[in-house]
């Protein structure tokens, strides 16, 4: 997995569907790049403009299902909001994450979605430390 503690994201495949893994120094970095893969399986995520912020608020009895708990409640404002997300912000604790999300609403001339995510699945769900850093990933359902 290369360097864990350098805020990154990436996907990955997985038959039908997308995996999406983020990294960072922390368990809350590593959340919202996951984040941003998330977004990156629909469209580049410097294509999206942070004009409007939405608070997403979750949690669950331990870090992989508070991940899919987070990627669930972005799909769910993606949806029913018409937006695209761009930049994240996790704070995470006492299995509690209280999150931000800055986007804009879907233009489809301009951002040419490539597909819709339907759900965070619990196919490779898994939260952890790697080398000095944090890892978050699962696959989507797309």
């Amino acid at each position: 997995m290369g360097d864990c503690a350098t805020g990154r994201w990436e996907l990955y495949d997985h038959e039908a569907d997308i995996g999406v893994r983020g990294f960072g120094a922390s368990k809350s970095e590593a959340f919202e790049q996951a984040a941003l893969a998330l977004t990156g399986v629909v469209l580049d995520p410097a294509l999206v403009e942070s004009h409007e912020r939405i608070a997403i608020q979750c949690e669950a009895p331990d870090d992989e299902f508070l991940l899919a708990e987070w990627l669930n409640a972005i799909i769910y404002e993606m949806s029913t909001r018409k937006m695209l997300f761009g930049n994240f912000r996790a704070l995470i604790g006492d299995h509690r994450l209280t999150g931000e999300a800055w986007g804009e609403a879907v233009d489809p001339a301009r951002h040419h979605p490539a597909v819709e995510v339907k759900g965070a699945t619990f196919t490779t769900l898994r939260v952890g430390r790697c080398g000095d850093g944090w890892f978050a990933q699962t696959v989507v359902d797309v």
